[in-house]
């Protein structure tokens, strides 16, 4: 099996990927993510998923590289990490009641043949009716402020939720493994 680099810097999908029981390196790719003039969310998750694995290829020959990238879309607009308790708050607020759309791009890059799988991967969170006291008292444990969506789905930011929908929950975190195993699965990788 070639050697598996995730490229991110992203604790949250090293955990994910470490589920796996594969070993596997890191690398952070520096790579510019502004959103492009008439891009589809989808578009933008997997244009940037494919070129964070391929900043990495020139130095990591012989590898199997996994990118991927994701972002909330509420009521058709893209939402970022919050970064901020008030804009975190806010984030929180728009979206109480309704249904945010989570969009994870995947790509999986073999740099011994330039094949690279590409795709992205749906989730979809129906939030509670959420009062200020409830999201101020909830940025105040969690502090999400890194988080596309102003929540840890993998935490306590479950209690925000009303329902969920899609293929795959490891995606709301930020690496859809489901879809991963298959990329990984069709270049040879045995899991288990």
């Amino acid at each position: 099996m070639l050697p598996l680099l995730l490229a991110s810097s992203s604790v949250y999908r090293r955990q994910l990927l470490s589920r796996l029981r594969l070993p596997f390196t890191c690398s952070s790719p520096d790579i510019d993510e502004s959103h492009r003039k008439n891009e589809s969310a989808v578009e933008l998750v997997k244009r940037l998923a494919e070129h964070k694995a391929r900043a990495l290829a020139a130095n990591h020959p012989g590898h199997l590289i996994i990118g991927s990238d994701q972002v909330a879309a509420l009521e058709g607009r893209i939402i970022g990490k919050p970064h901020t308790f008030e804009n975190a708050r806010e984030q929180l607020l728009a979206a109480s009641g309704k249904r945010v759309s989570f969009l994870t791009g995947l790509a999986l890059l073999n740099t011994e043949t330039g094949h690279c799988q590409v795709d992205c991967v749906p989730f979809t969170v129906q939030m509670r009716e959420l009062d200020v006291e409830r999201i101020e008292r909830y940025l105040r444990i969690e502090q999400p402020y890194d988080c596309a969506g102003s929540f840890k789905a993998e935490g306590l930011g479950v209690s925000l939720f009303q329902s969920t929908e899609g293929p795959d929950a490891t995606s709301l975190v930020g690496l859809p493994l489901i879809r991963l195993v298959d990329m990984l699965v069709a270049e040879g990788v045995q899991i288990p």
